[in-house]
């Protein structure tokens, strides 16, 4: 899809993308279990990393990172309670319950400092929105990986997949570098 076609799909969830309690909301739509290898392998994740899924949904990644991969923590953070419980009981469930932590609030008001990867599959707006709050909080070096949609003027230091089509495309910042030099 091009850059023109993902704007049009953002703008048709724009009426999904409301405003809740001043933070913006978005739809859950789970990164599909094709995806995840791309995904994982774009975190580069690495014994001792502390992984944070932004809007984590049912968990899916996070469990599937603590599975696969020697990370210290995950941490999901999600606004909904149903899919907070269900991404506690998949992690009970794939046996990663002692590295992943469920936090069911709002991501904008939890702190994210401890982080070296963040994951993001949100909209290209939600993501602006963070921009203060990824700069202010995560230290020179932490990755922010974002499924399809772009932090706007901040330059990926790698993009993986395919240009072209619906969770194919995985942006990768790095603090430090890629916010530099704001576009």
């Amino acid at each position: 899809m091009t850059s023109s076609g993902w704007d049009s799909f953002e703008a048709e969830l724009g009426w999904i993308a409301t405003v809740f309690g001043g933070s913006p909301s978005v739809p859950f739509v789970p990164t599909r279990k094709e995806t995840l290898d791309l995904v994982l392998s774009a975190m580069s994740l690495t014994k001792g990393d502390i992984l944070y899924d932004l809007g984590c949904g049912d968990g899916r990644v996070i469990v599937e990172a603590a599975r696969r991969y020697p990370i210290k923590k995950a941490v999901c953070i999600e606004l909904r309670k149903e899919l907070a419980e269900e991404a506690r009981t998949n992690a009970l469930k794939a046996g990663v319950a002692d590295k992943v932590v469920v936090i069911n609030d709002d991501f904008f008001k939890v702190p994210i400092s401890d982080a070296t990867v963040v994951y993001m599959y949100l909209l290209t707006s939600v993501n602006e929105t963070l921009k203060p709050k990824l700069k202010q909080e995560l230290r020179p070096g932490t990755r922010v990986v974002s499924l399809d949609f772009q932090i706007p003027g901040w330059r990926p230091a790698r993009i993986i997949g395919e240009s072209a089509g619906w969770q194919r495309t995985v942006y990768v910042y790095i603090i430090g570098e890629s916010d530099k030099h704001e576009l």
